[in-house]
């Protein structure tokens, strides 16, 4: 029988060598979800017939043979299964089919058996939803697991699974992945499609793609899922290379950009400034320029046209669901910020929008151009440690209030959501309270491949695979 510690990859090969089935796997991730699900809570969705029928038909093939998967509550669809996106206005609301990403990991081998928690439409950096609560931790069930793919961090943190679907509009890859101690990567703009449903998602700032314990792992899916599909409105630059072979290969000597300082000038903690200080001097050891330095853009207007963006992306999404389902949008079913946050869309023109748009293609430019200089960027993932469930409290009448709290806690990611970069978060480091502190690269558009590679150095010479939470599947 294969155990927690091992990588998707790896159980994937013995389920084809028929060491393993895929319906003992399956038992196996179930069994373990049910044991440790009632403390964390972030499977809040479960489909276990379902995936014991796709265990027992399956054909063992594809590099994810047989392997357990969960579905973050927001995107990912899984056909005829709730599709909540953390919201009690939508909590029975399923889509008809499969998203073509469900469609191929599917094909790839993985066998979805649940739905993870996130944050109402994934507006928080943290994972307590009014419908489903809270997800814990497992490093320490008092501290969040990070969002707005909280909940399918904490699971593959606690060994439930592998690997886990997962989204980033803003960083919601990689802050969940900086507070449970694991790999995540946003990828480059539409490198994953998002058909049928959708073209794009906050302008071109939501990507999709997975959160894992090893980099293989998440390579490994992204050759599985990468490209787009017809009528996409455009796609990533092509990637001659698997992902999975970057990860084997050393990269050349590097030179990275290194900054402590958040980008919008509010507070950085010491560990976080330790983190990446540490990471910047490993990678010296391993033979990379690592020297100070920071785009310079004017992050003031960056904020608050995001910021907007995001108010008017949240409402365009909801209203059209709304629509699609001839459902009439009532507050009551809606926590406070988001509801803040449709109103407050409300206040722009279609004119408004268009040069919202040009203002943050403009500061792209700004931003992409300093890339020219550097093959990557080196910061902290979060400018604080996991902080305690309830202090990003979407229930908040204060809208400015929880904004200013959200920033204070992750300003270092969204940018690159605008810029349309790839950036990954690395379990580098771990504070004093045990608790894991990630640090985040950033390339150059379309170059994925130089984080790989860089990540699979980084996993080889510091390696993290051994550190489990004390939440953790035996």
């Amino acid at each position: 029988m294969a155990d927690a510690t091992e990588d998707g990859l790896a159980l994937g090969e013995r389920v084809r060598k028929s060491e393993v089935s895929a319906i003992e796997l399956l038992e196996a991730a179930i069994t373990r979800i049910e044991a440790l699900n009632p403390e964390l809570n972030a499977v809040v969705t479960k489909v276990y017939d379902q995936a014991r029928d796709a265990a027992r038909n399956q054909k063992p093939t594809g590099p994810f043979a047989g392997v357990p998967f969960l579905l973050k509550d927001l995107g990912g669809a899984l056909g005829g299964v709730p599709f909540t996106g953390g919201s009690r206005f939508f909590k029975d609301a399923c889509p008809p089919d499969d998203s073509v990403l469900v469609q191929r990991y599917k094909a790839a081998g993985l066998i979805p058996l649940g739905r993870t928690n996130t944050p109402e439409f994934g507006l928080n950096a943290s994972t307590e939803p009014v419908l489903f609560g809270p997800t814990r931790n497992p490093w320490d069930t008092t501290k969040t697991s990070g969002g707005s793919s909280g909940g399918s961090a904490a699971a593959v943190a606690a060994g439930l699974v592998p690997l886990a679907h997962a989204s980033d509009g803003g960083g919601s890859i990689r802050i969940p992945a900086s507070c449970c101690g694991l790999f995540g990567m946003k990828t480059t703009r539409a490198r994953n499609t998002l058909a049928p449903y959708l073209g794009e998602s906050l302008a071109g700032c939501s990507v999709e793609h997975v959160v894992s314990r090893t980099v293989r792992d998440s390579a490994a899916a992204l050759d599985a899922s990468a490209g787009p599909a017809p009528g996409d409105p455009y796609m990533a630059p092509p990637q001659a290379t698997p992902f999975l072979d970057q990860v084997k290969t050393e990269p050349r000597q590097l030179r990275i950009a290194m900054t402590t300082a958040s980008f919008n000038g509010l507070p950085v903690h010491a560990d976080c400034v330790a983190a990446a200080e540490q990471a910047g001097a490993l990678c010296e050891q391993l033979g990379h320029i690592v020297e100070p330095a920071s785009p310079e853009f004017d992050a003031e207007r960056l904020d608050r046209d995001y910021n907007m963006l995001f108010a008017v992306g949240a409402s365009a999404n909801i209203s059209q669901r709304a629509k699609a389902l001839g459902r009439e949008l009532d507050p009551e079913c809606f926590e406070r910020v988001t509801w803040a946050m449709m109103e407050k869309a409300k206040s722009l023109s279609a004119t408004d929008y268009v040069q919202l748009l040009h203002g943050l293609h403009a500061i792209s430019r700004d931003i992409c151009s300093f890339f020219e200089d550097y093959d990557l960027l080196l910061t902290p993932t979060l400018a604080q440690p996991p902080v305690p469930l309830g202090h990003l409290d979407m229930m908040s009448d204060d809208l400015d209030d929880y904004t200013d709290r959200l920033w204070r806690f992750a300003s270092f990611t969204y940018q690159f959501n605008v810029t349309g970069q790839p950036a990954i978060s690395v379990p580098l480091s771990w504070n004093g309270d045990n608790l894991p502190i990630g640090v985040q690269f950033v390339g150059s558009y379309g170059d994925e491949a130089t984080l790989f590679q860089l990540a699979g150095q980084l996993e080889r010479a510091a390696p993290w695979r051994h550190r489990h939470p004390p939440i953790f599947a035996s």
